[in-house]
């Protein structure tokens, strides 16, 4: 007896079956407005959420538009709406993303701050990227696992982007070898490292681990500046 339609059909009702990722607090204590901002209507930033939600869980490729669309409490066309794609939902969230960690840098991201004291600069410039990173480790993770998944031209739009972020600390860096504050044989090196301290906490952490954002980026900060030579 040929019993592969049964194990078929277990399968597709274990699926079923399976609890859908639902839409968490991804930004903290914000609204979807304050995170996504007034571009998008109400339904779209759920949907948005939604979709943060199911790719950091699944990832890109396992999760469905039924996947987001329930998540958001809405019908399964509903993503196609607001988004051309399911691509183009990730796009959003990804350029959204950047740019939110762009702006978390504060000033010296625009280096209006170019004239403040390198040290202090530079521990500021880790705080900002560390602190959101952490507050936002939810859409963070999505914006740094599933880059692939982006079309050649989105690919290009978003590594703009992170070439800009990395443009900041490399600056950040560099004026502080200049000034004689920092001990370092190479620029790139070291920036890449900072970088990644700040990333890849992504991983692992969780609000209600033991330390809370701001308690983390300070922890980060002193060990940026000691990669540097500060002591």
């Amino acid at each position: 007896m040929n019993r592969q339609p049964v194990v078929r059909g277990r399968a597709m009702a274990a699926r079923r079956a399976r609890p859908r990722p639902q839409a968490s607090a991804l930004v903290d204590d914000e609204t979807d407005e304050e995170f996504w901002g007034s571009e998008y209507p109400p339904v779209a930033r759920s949907l948005l959420t939604s979709a943060v939600a199911c790719f950091a869980e699944k990832g890109f490729e396992a999760t469905t538009t039924r996947d987001i669309g329930t998540g958001a409490g809405l019908s399964t066309a509903a993503l196609y709406v607001h988004f051309p794609s399911k691509e183009e939902a990730l796009f959003a969230i990804m350029r959204i993303g950047h740019q939110r960690a762009l702006e978390a840098l504060g000033p010296q991201a625009a280096r209006d701050g170019a004239d403040r004291d390198p040290v202090t600069a530079m521990a500021d410039l880790v705080r900002g990227l560390v602190g959101w990173h952490a507050r936002h480790h939810t859409v963070a993770r999505v914006c740094q696992f599933e880059l692939t998944a982006l079309t050649p031209e989105h690919y290009r739009q978003i590594i703009a982007v992170r070439k800009g972020i990395t443009d900041v600390f490399r600056f950040a860096v560099s004026r502080g070898v200049a000034a004689g504050v920092f001990d370092v044989d190479d620029v790139n090196r070291v920036v890449r490292a900072i970088l990644s301290l700040g990333v890849d906490l992504v991983r692992w952490y969780r609000l209600d681990g033991a330390d809370s954002p701001d308690k983390l980026a300070e922890v980060y900060a002193g060990l940026a500046l000691r990669m540097l030579g500060v002591r």
